[in-house]
């Protein structure tokens, strides 16, 4: 093979190599164009498939798809069942005037809880609320479920249990609460507050919790000087309550109501406790106040103040106690005509023992007299008088002093 057919071999394998690659080239701008042709006929329908597409979802439309799903549960269907009978109180108190004002005294909103209506009679229905919503009313306005307003009448209130009962038309009252059983609630048990927390703005509130406690005394100050007076018995919760809600209705799962909501420990390092009236506790004073507007408790006539408030020199110079005795209830006045006067018993003796049972202070006395005692029952004091010890018995009225 001369020079020449050399050439001519590798010129034809080169133009070969060329006409491939073009070949090439060509396939796969026409596979592009293919490709390109199917996205754009396809692209339609992908659009209302891609996520976060201004595209319906599963339609080919501009609007959004929306499902309606209803659920129910324990909760909703607790809710559904008392709401309704949960109320709103607003206490209208007569504004003080000056002296020297010649205007006539008026009205004004002084604050507002929450109410249960439990018993629906004829022409009226009753509210059961705490004593501390209806405190000092010139008048009492409920607010119902559906918004509608009614004049209210207070029927009773007792300060020592903190409950009220008023009454109101019945003509709108559609829905009545069930009262359930305390003494059965379990710790941990769901727990629903419903209320009007903060005013009225928020009326039917609704909050979920436990039982977080049962059979707590919280001391409970009534007359404002800053000394504990009674020990309450309450339930304790972790279903936020607030001002407002004082009054309304704790609820388990059936919807039945357990606990009338009382207090709460508002202090910035506190949070999730609230506490709440045993409906067990509630019912007899309720059912007492309905029928008389109070609670007859024995009493014993006198004022207590506990031994331990007292200075230690009065402690030795003035009731002149054994240097043992630094437990004990003092008898600071006696009523004219009480029971304590008639069983002799003076200013200053030093009440330590009740019906056999240590008395270290006034809340375990009251307790004991209010717990255990009857109007008409006889009660054993043992008591220190000038460093000795007497013994008298009492025959208890119902006078409105301890």
């Amino acid at each position: 093979m001369g020079y020449y057919d050399n050439i001519n071999g590798e010129d034809r394998s080169r133009s070969k190599k060329r006409s491939g690659r073009a070949g090439y080239f060509f396939s796969g701008l026409i596979g592009v164009i293919i490709g390109a042709l199917l996205v754009w006929l396809l692209m339609p329908s992908m659009v209302d498939r891609l996520p976060n597409s201004s595209g319906a979802i599963g339609t080919g439309n501009n609007t959004t798809q929306q499902v309606t799903t209803e659920v129910t549960t324990d909760v909703t269907g607790a809710v559904e069942k008392v709401a309704g009978a949960v109320v709103g109180i607003t206490n209208i108190q007569e504004t003080t005037q000056d002296f020297w004002s010649q205007a006539e005294p008026t009205t004004q909103e002084a604050g507002s809880g929450s109410g249960v209506i439990y018993k629906k009679e004829g022409d009226t229905a009753y509210i059961v609320t705490n004593n501390h919503v209806v405190e000092g009313a010139k008048q009492l306005e409920v607010t119902l479920a559906d918004g509608s307003k009614t004049e209210a009448k207070l029927i009773g209130s007792d300060v020592w249990t903190d409950l009220a009962v008023i009454s109101i038309s019945s003509k709108k009252v559609d829905t009545v609460a069930t009262f359930g059983n305390s003494e059965v609630l379990k710790q941990g048990e769901t727990v629903i507050a419903i209320g009007n927390p903060l005013g009225l703005n928020f009326s039917g509130s609704v909050t979920t919790g436990v039982v977080s406690g049962k059979n707590r005394t919280v001391p409970v100050d009534l007359n404002g000087d800053a000394e504990p007076d009674w020990q309450a018995e309450v339930l304790q919760t972790d279903a936020a309550i607030n001002p407002g809600n004082s009054g309304g209705a704790l609820v388990n799962l059936a919807g039945d109501v357990i606990g009338i909501n009382s207090m709460k420990i508002a202090e910035s390092t506190v949070e999730g406790l609230g506490f709440a009236i045993p409906i067990n506790t509630a019912i007899p004073v309720i059912n007492e106040l309905q029928k008389s507007g109070k609670v007859e408790r024995p009493s014993m006539g006198v004022s207590l103040i506990d031994l331990t408030n007292v200075p230690a020199f009065h402690q030795a110079r003035t009731l002149k106690l054994p240097a043992e005795i630094t437990e004990g209830v003092v008898i600071s006045s006696v009523v004219n005509n009480s029971s304590a006067e008639k069983a002799g018993l003076e200013q200053y003796d030093v009440i330590v023992e009740i019906d056999g049972q240590k008395v270290d202070n006034s809340i375990e006395l009251r307790k004991h007299l209010y717990n255990e005692k009857k109007v008409g029952d006889k009660m054993k004091v043992k008591a220190y008088r000038g460093g000795e010890i007497i013994e008298k018995v009492l025959t208890l009225t119902n006078s409105p002093t301890s």
